[in-house]
């Protein structure tokens, strides 16, 4: 017990100078407190001030620096408005460096309105600006007016593929047709190179020029100066080469030998406009209007409109106009080069500006297959009613069948053509039976109206030489064209037949009666064999004045055949020998025969020479001048 009292005590005591200690560092610690505290109010004021020359600087910094930005500006305003001044033409690109800041200082100051010379600067930058857009326009102006020239007819030809430009001797407007469709597969293969509108290192000057008016929202004035520039510069290009500008009524009321000349002029003419000059004017205006493509398409259209409607006016005067044979060809000559250039306005005239253009140019071309299509069916027709009296007297091939031939020769070098024409507007598969058909049905027409004019000759042996000869002349000539496949062979014999049946008929009617007075019969007292060229028997019991009476008249008849048949012409050497020598075989025989028989009893009666006029020779001879188309003397 004493000993845990005495531990007791010894831990009071302990605590009691723990708590001693305790106190003593609370008291240290609550003088350092109050030490803090007055040391931290002593600093306060220093603080502040501090903090308020630290804020003073940093405005003062901030505002040097704003300062100057601002210089900067006016200084940048300053070099701006001397490039200004001096305008664009002598450094286009200084200029618009120039015009590029004012737009970005106006864009600053429009940012920063808080500055109080923010209004005056701005106000001062829009009129630089303003005055800076007058000077691109004027300059714009400027420039395309003395840059846009007419391209002169040589420097278009020498962008020709070698194959259409005209010889040293000849010029495009002496043309009278358009390009033969033979020569078609090269053309389409041809290589055009249209001519540079504007010097190349001049167009990066107009395209920055026009962006720059396009960014100040100009674009109506910059379209207006450009399209009015060059569309004159394309309207003079034109009539240099012979454009003219024509009204419907004018074109219909020409002569057709002037107007035959034109349309050749309006193909090579639409030919250079197209794949040249339309085609420069599209490129050009994609090159200066890059910034563009609305604005390009509308510059374009505004350009090129009045002289397109031009000359798709020519064509249309000439597609209403009325119809005749001859304007066949020159109406398929029209329709070739639309649709050859089809695929180029296409191309150049792309866009919505351009729709009503292309329309216009499709519609010519639809409207140039009509008239050509119903001009040749007004041709059949006209083959068939043609009412001409005038026939040769001679029986030669008549002009009808000539001209119907050339025609249709000439329609069969628009073979191609053709073929597309019936197949876009008639269904027609490509395969060229309408052409045939309707080829077969012109030849038809032909012979018809050949039958009824046959039929005005008075002498039926005169009649079948006539169709013989014509008919001869059309399947002569089929056989020699490329209408040979189209018509096929059996439609060249069939009329070979007929020119067979002619010659025979002409035989027949012409030489039977003289045939008869050659034949023995009645001669005799037995009556003859009656057998033409028949050589039996003798002259026993026939009349020497019987003999000389048919002598006689078979001199008579045979000499007002052979004028008459003298004066007939068969045209073609082949088939005037081949007939001469046909009649040689039924006459010849006849006669020898005749003289065989009966010549003995003229030779032996007095001037036996009045009646055995000719012998057979001569008379062989006297057959080798039938059908020379001139009068004879026997």
């Amino acid at each position: 017990m004493e000993s845990l009292e005495q531990r007791a005590a010894l831990l009071r005591e302990s605590l009691q100078k723990s708590q001693s200690v305790t106190d003593a560092v609370v008291s240290i610690l609550g003088s350092f407190d109050s030490r803090l505290s007055a040391l931290d109010a002593a600093m306060r004021p220093i603080q502040v001030r501090t903090h308020a020359v630290r804020t003073a600087h940093e405005n003062i910094d901030r505002t040097l620096r704003s300062a100057d930005v601002i210089l900067t500006q006016f200084d940048r305003t300053r070099e701006a408005e001397r490039e200004i001044q001096k305008g664009p033409h002598e450094n286009l690109q200084g200029f618009l460096d120039a015009v590029d800041r004012l737009r970005s200082i106006e864009r600053f100051f429009s940012s920063n309105r808080s500055y109080r010379s923010s209004d005056g600067v701005l106000n001062h930058v829009n009129a630089l600006l303003s005055k800076a857009l007058v000077k691109m326009e004027d300059e714009f102006q400027k420039q395309l007016s003395q840059l846009s020239k007419p391209i002169e007819p040589d420097r278009l030809f020498d962008c020709l593929p070698s194959t259409l430009r005209p010889s040293s001797e000849s010029h495009p407007e002496g043309g009278k047709a358009g390009t033969h469709p033979e020569n078609q597969q090269n053309l389409e293969a041809a290589v055009y190179s249209p001519p540079a509108l504007i010097e190349p290192k001049f167009i990066p000057f107009l395209a920055k020029l026009a962006q720059q008016l396009v960014q100040a929202g100009c674009q109506q004035q910059c379209s207006e100066i450009y399209s009015e520039a060059r569309s004159s510069a394309l309207e003079s290009s034109l009539k240099h080469l012979g454009v003219e500008k024509l009204s419907k009524d004018e074109v219909q009321k020409m002569p057709w030998e002037i107007l035959e000349s034109k349309i050749g002029n309006w193909i090579h003419f639409m030919r250079i406009a197209v794949k040249l000059l339309f085609a420069a004017e599209r490129q050009l205006c994609d090159q200066v209007f890059e910034c563009s493509q609305s604005l390009r398409d509308k510059c374009f259209a505004a350009i090129t409109k009045n002289s397109l409607a031009t000359l798709l006016s020519f064509g249309e005067a000439i597609a209403m106009s009325k119809r005749s044979p001859e304007k066949l060809f020159v109406l398929l000559d029209m329709y070739e080069i639309m649709c050859e250039l089809q695929a180029d306005i296409d191309t150049i005239f792309v866009g919505e500006s351009c729709s009503q253009m292309r329309e216009s140019a499709l519609n010519l071309t639809k409207c140039l297959a009509q008239t050509a299509q119903k001009t040749f069916s007004d041709f059949e027709e006209a083959v068939e009613k043609d009412a001409t009296k005038n026939i040769h007297t001679d029986g030669t091939v008549h002009p009808l069948t000539s001209y119907v031939i050339n025609y249709v020769k000439f329609l069969f070098d628009y073979q191609s053509t053709l073929k597309q024409l019936f197949q876009e507007f008639k269904g027609e598969d490509g395969t060229g039976s309408e052409l045939a058909a309707v080829t077969m049905s012109i030849m038809q027409a032909l012979q018809n109206n050949l039958e009824a004019k046959a039929k005005q000759y008075k002498d039926p042996a005169l009649m079948h030489i006539f169709l013989m000869n014509n008919i001869h002349y059309i399947v002569k000539s089929v056989r020699r064209s490329e209408a040979k496949d189209l018509l096929g062979d059996d439609w060249i014999q069939r009329h070979r037949r007929i020119v067979q049946q002619n010659a025979n008929q002409y035989k027949r009617i012409a030489w039977s009666k003289v045939l008869q007075f050659l034949s023995g019969q009645g001669l005799t007292s037995s009556g003859g064999s009656g057998q033409v060229g028949s050589e039996v028997g003798n002259s026993s019991g026939a009349s020497r004045a019987a003999v000389k009476e048919r002598f006689r008249s078979f001199n008579v008849l045979f000499e007002e055949i052979y004028q008459k048949q003298c004066g007939w012409s068969v045209p073609d050497t082949e088939l005037r020998e081949s007939l001469r020598l046909a009649v040689a075989e039924i006459l010849l025989p006849a006669y020898r025969s005749f003289l065989k028989r009966f010549g003995p009893l003229i030779e032996n009666s007095k001037a036996p020479g009045k009646y055995v006029k000719h012998t057979p020779e001569q008379v062989e001879v006297l057959l080798g001048n039938l059908f020379e188309g001139k009068q004879e003397r026997t």
